[in-house]
């Protein structure tokens, strides 16, 4: 296929071995010449790592994991390859000068640090890293303005609305409306929910996804998390953001205007899709990816969330509206959960008892810094394991 002419690229993906990870370097391999991989970081996968790195040849890797250090420069000694290890290095190759463009694909807490170095550095961002935004949207915005860096969103949903707004005019938007499937969950009772296990809730009738961000979306706290980031990303009121069960995953977000037109970002349920898209942005690159026809869709339906059940996202609006580290408290306590329901620890509606508990008792900042997030994370994890621990405890299982 023909390559649209564009300079090319120089990348450094933050989470290589994850799944955005891997499909952004299926979407490099598809696009030879356009872009050259100069970073690739993971935190323990040190196998694939390596093996990305045979095949990509980058100018640096860095395994966040100290221990899985040597493992990883033993197996590319001999190549023109530089090893380094720890979670400072990681934040510290953002400066590298031969770096144009980061790609956020970390999961959680961990994606804040470094993206705000290569924001302090003039790189601009690809950010599938949601959180970034949903701890500290507020600080990593007005470091973008700074340093004119822009932030292109990943989420396919995001990337819906981006697409949507292009060409349009400021103070035009008067709602957006980001879709989810419903994850494998919809249109359960809470009475239902009280039994699913850890292989339901990572049964996705529509995407792969890595674990974490799995779970997320059958709680709808993904969802959640992202009414956050679209609050910074587009500089929204939350009454301006709305959320609409799309069963079929084709429609991935609309925007409506002031004028009552609205624009919707259609395409199949493929992650390649806004990885391309936020990779060759401002323009849009060739692919051989699949095709959406309505004639395998005759039937798009649309449904309100139920709040009630899915009470995750109703907690992310509070959040939301409540402002200052409200947001951060929120995604930690959900991190902490998540890590429990996958280890099988608490059950699936616990989680959203341990954000609530969180979010009751964790100290408010309405004006935080830096230093206050790091801090707010800190303190919410550590209140989340206690309140964990004190569910084990009257299940009897201490």
């Amino acid at each position: 296929m023909e390559q649209t002419t564009l300079p090319k690229k120089r990348l450094a993906l933050l989470g290589s071995t994850g799944s955005i990870g891997r499909q952004t370097l299926d979407v490099i391999k598809a696009n030879p010449g356009l872009f050259e991989v100069e970073v690739l970081t993971a935190q323990n996968n040190c196998d694939v790592l390596i093996r990305q790195a045979f095949e990509h040849n980058p100018n640096v890797v860095v395994i966040g994991n100290p221990a899985c250090y040597r493992k990883v420069a033993t197996a590319l000694e001999g190549y023109p390859i530089k090893v380094f290890s720890g979670e400072d290095s990681i934040t510290q190759v953002m400066e590298m000068e031969s770096v144009d463009m980061v790609i956020s694909a970390l999961v959680g807490y961990a994606g804040l640090r470094p993206t705000l170095r290569a924001i302090e550095y003039g790189k601009n961002i690809a950010l599938a890293n949601k959180e970034t935004l949903v701890i500290a949207g507020e600080l990593v915005t007005k470091m973008a303005i700074a340093n004119n860096v822009m932030l292109v969103p990943v989420d396919s949903e995001h990337s819906a609305i981006f697409q949507c707004l292009a060409g349009e005019q400021p103070g035009s938007v008067e709602k957006i409306y980001l879709t989810a499937s419903g994850g494998p969950f919809r249109g359960k009772t809470k009475e239902q929910l009280q039994a699913v296990n850890r292989e339901d809730a990572l049964n996705h009738p529509n995407w792969k996804m890595g674990n974490k961000i799995t779970i997320d979306s059958a709680s709808m706290m993904n969802k959640g998390l992202e009414v956050i980031e679209a609050r910074w990303l587009f500089g929204l009121k939350p009454e301006q953001i709305d959320v609409i069960v799309h069963p079929q995953s084709i429609i991935h977000s609309m925007v409506q205007f002031i004028d009552g037109s609205m624009k919707a970002q259609m395409g199949l349920p493929d992650m390649r899709m806004p990885i391309l898209y936020a990779l060759g942005f401002p323009g849009r690159l060739p692919s051989a990816l699949p095709r959406f026809s309505f004639l395998d869709y005759p039937q798009l339906t649309f449904e309100p969330p139920d709040r009630e059940v899915f009470r995750n996202l109703e907690l992310a609006y509070k959040a939301l509206e409540a402002g200052g580290n409200m947001p951060c408290i929120l995604n930690a306590a959900n991190e902490a959960a998540v890590f429990a329901f996958l280890n099988e620890k608490i059950g699936f509606m616990e989680m959203t008892d341990v954000i609530e508990h969180c979010m009751q008792s964790a100290f408010f900042i309405a004006h935080p810094s830096y230093e206050d997030y790091v801090e707010t994370h800190r303190d919410s994890v550590k209140r989340a394991e206690e309140f964990i621990i004190n569910i084990l405890k009257q299940k009897g299982k201490s």
